[in-house]
């Protein structure tokens, strides 16, 4: 647990790194039928051999709903926290696809902590999320979350 007297000295740090999450094919085609995205680059192997990806990939919404997993894992609540929501973006850029079959995890540093009032906490996170032996990352996003405290 991270104590909110704590926020102002780790902003600008790396707060945690995720473990890796295993993208297959199976992860995929169950996002696409959740989501009614079943575009053949996410869905058909054979016809995406054909595109400049060579293979599947994943979904970039895919990538990025697995950003609460990763944080869970990654990053420290507050002491004293009731509940967490997502506030939203400020930033979010899609850089790298995802292969069928890669493993993926997250980078999280603290931009801003601003205390909001009422135990309420206004967090900015960069995520990046980084492709297991892949240079560039799947994406990096500048990502709100409130936290309450008691």
């Amino acid at each position: 647990m991270t104590q909110p007297s704590e926020l102002q000295s780790l902003i600008g740090q790396e707060v945690g790194v995720s473990k890796w999450f295993e993208v297959d094919q199976a992860r995929i085609d169950a996002f696409a039928k959740i989501t009614e995205d079943e575009q053949f680059i996410h869905v058909d192997p054979e016809a995406a051999k054909a595109t400049p990806f060579g293979g599947t990939i994943a979904h970039g919404f895919l990538t990025l709903s697995l950003a609460s997993a990763m944080s869970y894992d990654a990053v420290k609540p507050l002491e004293g926290v009731v509940m967490g929501v997502n506030y939203g973006f400020d930033k979010l850029r899609f850089l790298a696809p995802v292969p069928a079959g890669s493993k993926i995890r997250g980078r999280f540093r603290l931009l801003s902590a601003d205390d909001k009032g009422g135990g309420r906490w206004l967090l900015k996170h960069e995520l990046t999320v980084e492709i297991d032996g892949a240079e560039k990352p799947a994406l990096i996003a500048e990502w709100l979350g409130m936290q309450v405290v008691a």
